[in-house]
């Protein structure tokens, strides 16, 4: 499962209670699968938070030397060992509120 928090923060959760340990690799990373690992927490969930720029990515998990697809992503495409699983990080747009009228000064 993939979240966006805040924008540009990316929380990739991957359930595997029985694994030992679990890298996240994708594009961002060159597919680098060592260099990610990730954390797992009480309920048996491995989890990741980056910071990515707006764009699209490809990533997979690979659990134990084992690599995996993440479904619950934001879509899955053939990649050159299997199917990769996609993040679509959002264009941060700021929005600037109107400016308060100006208060006429009694005379």
């Amino acid at each position: 499962m993939v979240s966006i928090i805040d924008g540009e923060w990316v929380e990739f959760r991957f359930f595997r209670p029985a694994a030992n340990q679990v890298h996240l690799a994708g594009d961002f990373n060159h597919w680098r699968k060592g260099e990610l690992p990730m954390i797992r927490d009480r309920e048996g969930y491995w989890v990741a938070r980056m910071r990515l720029p707006a764009g699209e990515f490809k990533f997979r998990y690979c659990a134990d030397g084992e690599w995996f697809t993440d479904y619950a992503a934001f879509g899955v495409e053939p990649g050159r060992f299997g199917l990769d699983s996609i993040v679509r990080v959002p264009q941060v747009t700021l929005r600037i509120a109107p400016a308060a009228p100006a208060i006429a000064a009694a005379a």
